[in-house]
């Protein structure tokens, strides 16, 4: 220590220094982390394609009941245009649903909030909402509105509008009544209640809530497709069903599992963009050693 004084190293630099080889330390340690978070996942995807591969290479399961991953690869190959040409109408038909259910689940939830008796009188009834099966609902939709987009876009409003509704009315309950009880002396409105402490307090749930909406729209619209559409994946689906295309089949489960994949990821990047205290938090989170 006296060694250290003499070359100017007082105990105030030295603490200087320790954040630093702190930070590198609790770096050095998340990389395994890093690390085995992206090959896990990896490894495993790789191992169940090499077995499905093998499998119907030996023909474990006859061809024409399982392609195998080379056959669905080459048919996302010599049929992108057309998959790209119909993946893209049920990607715009999962867009403006999931906007639109966003917004009538945001709009229900505020009220809610606002209104004790409309909380009470549509509690039960968003929920019953969702004991429809879908299958059951997009018939009739298609028999009222027609073969067009329309009746899509309502089918992925109302299958996506339940995650939102719930999660952001759960996250409006969850503020600190402390908080609301402070911003009540300081005669504090409704709406800066709700903008300055409500909504804040709800953004983690809220976003919860959009990453399952976004998994539904998909979905949803695939369904609505698949019942009745001139265009989309569940159209082409249903096509290449009644000529046992199940290679093609397998090509469109994929493009519908990547654009889930890709809403999803999308909410994640609009999440940090939203919440960057998030990733305060993140960095600021102790590492153990």
């Amino acid at each position: 220590m006296a060694d250290r004084e003499k070359r100017g190293e007082g105990p105030a630099r030295l603490r200087a220094k320790a954040p630093a080889g702190l930070a590198a330390a609790r770096r050095k340690g998340a990389r395994p982390d890093s690390l085995l978070r992206w090959t896990a996942p990896t490894l495993t995807v790789l191992f169940v394609l090499v077995a499905w591969q093998v499998a119907c290479t030996f023909e474990v399961v006859p061809s024409f009941l399982l392609p195998s991953p080379l056959d669905v690869a080459s048919t996302l190959v010599n049929d992108a245009p057309l998959l790209a040409s119909h993946a893209l109408v049920t990607l715009g038909e999962a867009l403006v649903g999931l906007a639109c259910g966003v917004a009538a689940g945001f709009l229900l939830a505020m009220a809610m909030d606002r209104f004790a008796v409309v909380d009470k009188a549509l509690s039960p009834l968003v929920t019953i909402s969702q004991t429809i099966p879908t299958v059951a609902i997009a018939p009739l939709l298609v028999l009222w509105l027609g073969y067009g987009m329309l009746p899509k876009v309502l089918l992925v409003a109302l299958t996506t509008f339940f995650p939102i509704t719930v999660s952001l009315a759960s996250g409006f309950r969850s503020v600190d009544p402390d908080v609301i009880d402070l911003m009540r002396t300081m005669n504090a409105s409704w709406w800066q209640m709700f903008r300055f402490a409500k909504l804040p307090a709800a953004a983690d749930s809220f976003f919860a809530g959009l990453r399952i909406s976004a998994t539904y729209a998909v979905v949803g619209a695939v369904v609505a497709e698949w019942l009745g559409g001139f265009e989309g994946l569940g159209v082409y689906m249903t096509r290449v069903r009644k000529s046992y295309r199940y290679d093609q089949m397998f090509a469109v489960i994929f493009i519908i599992s990547a654009l889930s994949l890709l809403l999803m990821g999308a909410v994640r990047v609009l999440e940090r963009a939203c919440m960057p205290w998030k990733r305060v938090e993140k960095h600021e989170k102790p590492h153990s050693f």
